[in-house]
């Protein structure tokens, strides 16, 4: 699961993304009013955590941004400003949730699954397909009675296509979904070739009722 926080203060910054990749989540960031248009305009994300006091611009004018995109991201704001026309005004143009600073982790923590439980997963807490099962919160998997031990990208790479059944994904996209920020470390489409190869197989060995099947040429979709 994919997040971008759009956030001035280095610091600040800094400790989020640091604990939210301590929480398995992929985190890319922008310090300023265009450099977060700029992400929203190229990239999809599950979260995104939005400062209203940005260099260039404000929060609130990226929100009208994502509408004029017509993108239905999911967005928290983390502002210090925390009055309650503040609230309203970005809950009115399509925030999810409004988090005062300071705050704690670990309820950031919870309001981020939260929106993404409400709104990729319809509020379950289980991705059900044919025989296979997936917890978003432990991190596992498991076909049948059968817990698939999955590494952390391929933990990644099923999820991602078990919330998309049956959809063609690109090869570029999916390297951008799962590796984003890190995309270079995937050396190129081989590395995505090889990590779906070995979850192919491992779902195959588990006996699973679905498939990752390669388009050519194109991409990979769930079957």
């Amino acid at each position: 699961m994919k997040i971008l926080i759009i956030e001035d203060e280095k610091e600040l910054r800094l400790t989020l993304r640091q604990f939210l990749e301590k929480e398995h989540f992929l985190v890319e960031t922008a310090t300023d009013y265009r450099s977060g248009l700029a992400k929203l305009s190229d990239y999809d994300y599950d979260c995104i955590l939005l400062d209203i006091m940005l260099p260039n611009g404000s929060g609130m004018q990226l929100l009208d941004e994502l509408k004029n995109l017509k993108k239905n991201h999911s967005v928290i704001i983390i502002s210090a400003k925390d009055s309650v026309e503040d609230k309203v005004l970005g809950l009115e143009k399509g925030a999810d949730d409004y988090l005062a600073k300071p705050f704690h982790l670990a309820e950031l923590l919870a309001r981020i699954k939260s929106i993404i439980r409400r709104k990729h997963l319809q509020g379950e807490e289980v991705i059900s397909l044919r025989n296979v099962q997936l917890f978003p919160e432990s991190r596992t998997a498991k076909v049948g009675d059968v817990p698939l031990n999955l590494n952390r990208k391929e933990y990644d790479l099923l999820y991602y296509f078990l919330v998309r059944p049956e959809r063609l994904v690109e090869k570029t996209t999916l390297a951008e979904a799962v590796w984003g920020d890190y995309i270079d470390q995937a050396d190129s489409l081989d590395f995505i070739y090889s990590q779906i190869k070995n979850l192919r197989k491992k779902l195959k060995s588990a006996e699973a009722e679905i498939d990752l099947q390669a388009v050519y040429g194109i991409g990979y979709k769930l079957v």
